[in-house]
């Protein structure tokens, strides 16, 4: 990296803009790292060589430790190119991908990823303990207090706890990378499919805006969701799907979703055209596949419903674009990526190809706390239990933030996934 261009353009990287081929497989890039001019106004993302550099000459320090972030000593944004970043986010249940990319042409770059771990399930599970804790008071032999349910008003907006804490995370990593990095724009999956379009008595043909390259991409998102990406009548996964009507077409069955199921190839062709009750001998299988396939998607639901919170929240802080989960899946397949939640977070939205991704994914938990004894021995709790040491063995290397942090190595580009 040439110092004179250290915060500058994208050619900082030691990149050079080339347009992207057809079916390409994009290639890996360690993650960039964030720099900041000398008033902490931030420039545009430079390679960990660059970086390392700028650190051995004494021209910058360490402003975060994770994600690793400098600051120049001796430039300003006035004295820079900075032409900006922009964000992609795939909201989830348990996890939130958010990729740091850049955009020029209709081509991105992958340059920062990282995935939030949630804890709305603990948060779930707390709220109901103290909940149940209050409801055995009431029934003991203590002072009594009448419930208080029907005196409570929530506000226009209002989500659960466990909702709002996903929002209010993915919020604040948006607020820490606009920090961090130049951030023009940010691109976030609405919803994860067309639940009004898909759930209308109509054919599936019904919906126009799906009779192009996305036909039919909504319905099979959604169905991938319902029967957990597995064939519903064997349970098969990693097999190529299909999608198959319950009650055959043939013998009066409909397009509605609630009459569609997931199937591999052997148990769709073996099916043939006879209901369910045919095919699945045991009635036992065969009242799970009709219960299962008209059992309403709560998860998706809570999640749709976090996702609208979560573009309004953004859309007050940066230009913000929506997108639907069926688009995210068409871009990453075409593109050759695996699925995971920050790749798709790469894929969100409106693209021409993706060149680049990053090797390594910074994970962020809420759930980082060091247990201080007097006696000397300290507690680390992470995901891979509980350590513990003497005080002796531990340095300081960044102020809790209420992290905890793990670093994994991204899904290999060039893994391909069947068409949809």
């Amino acid at each position: 990296m040439r110092e004179e261009t250290v915060g500058g353009s994208p050619a900082a990287d030691g990149d050079t803009f080339r347009p992207a081929e057809a079916g390409e497989t994009p290639r890996e890039r360690h993650p960039s790292v964030f720099v900041l001019d000398r008033h902490g106004a931030p420039l545009q993302p430079c390679h960990p060589a660059g970086a390392r550099k700028l650190l051995g000459k004494g021209r910058a320090v360490v402003a975060c430790h994770t994600p690793f972030v400098i600051r120049l000593k001796d430039r300003t944004i006035a004295e820079s190119t900075v032409e900006g970043v922009e964000l992609g986010s795939d909201p989830g249940s348990r996890h939130t991908g958010i990729a740091v990319f850049t955009a020029t042409g209709g081509e991105r770059r992958g340059r920062f990823a990282v995935r939030l771990d949630h804890r709305g399930a603990q948060i779930r599970r707390k709220l109901q303990q103290r909940s149940d804790f209050r409801r055995g008071r009431r029934t003991r032999n203590l002072r009594y207090r009448a419930p208080r349910h029907d005196n409570r008003a929530r506000r226009e907006g209002w989500l659960a706890p466990s909702l709002r804490h996903r929002v209010d995370t993915t919020v604040a990593w948006v607020d820490r990378l606009a920090r961090w990095a130049p951030v023009t724009a940010v691109h976030v999956e609405i919803v994860a499919f067309d639940t009004h379009a898909i759930s209308s008595g109509g054919p599936l043909e019904g919906a126009e805006y799906q009779h192009g390259t996305l036909h039919g991409t909504e319905v099979r998102e959604y169905l991938r969701t319902k029967w957990k990406r597995a064939c519903g009548y064997c349970g098969a996964t990693g097999v190529p799907l299909n999608v198959d009507h319950i009650l055959p077409t043939s013998r009066g069955g409909s397009d509605r979703v609630s009459n569609l199921v997931l199937a591999c190839v052997p148990c769709n062709q073996e099916k043939t055209n006879r209901p369910v009750e045919e095919f699945a001998r045991a009635k036992t299988r065969a009242a799970r596949i009709l219960a299962q396939a008209k059992v309403p998607l709560r998860d998706a639901a809570a999640v749709n419903a976090t996702r609208w919170a979560l573009r309004r929240a953004l859309e007050a802080r940066l230009p913000t674009h929506g997108a639907s989960g069926g688009r995210t899946r068409w871009n990453r397949i075409r593109n050759h990526l695996p699925k995971t939640h920050t790749l798709d977070a790469l894929a969100v939205g409106e693209l021409g190809a993706v060149t680049e991704t990053v090797n390594r994914v910074l994970i962020a938990g809420c759930t980082g706390r060091v247990a201080v004894r007097a006696s000397g021995s300290f507690a680390v709790r992470t995901q891979s239990g509980l350590f513990t040491a003497r005080h002796a063995r531990f340095r300081l290397l960044q102020r809790a933030d209420g992290y905890a942090y793990q670093a994994t190595s991204e899904g290999r580009p060039g893994y391909l996934v069947p068409r949809p």
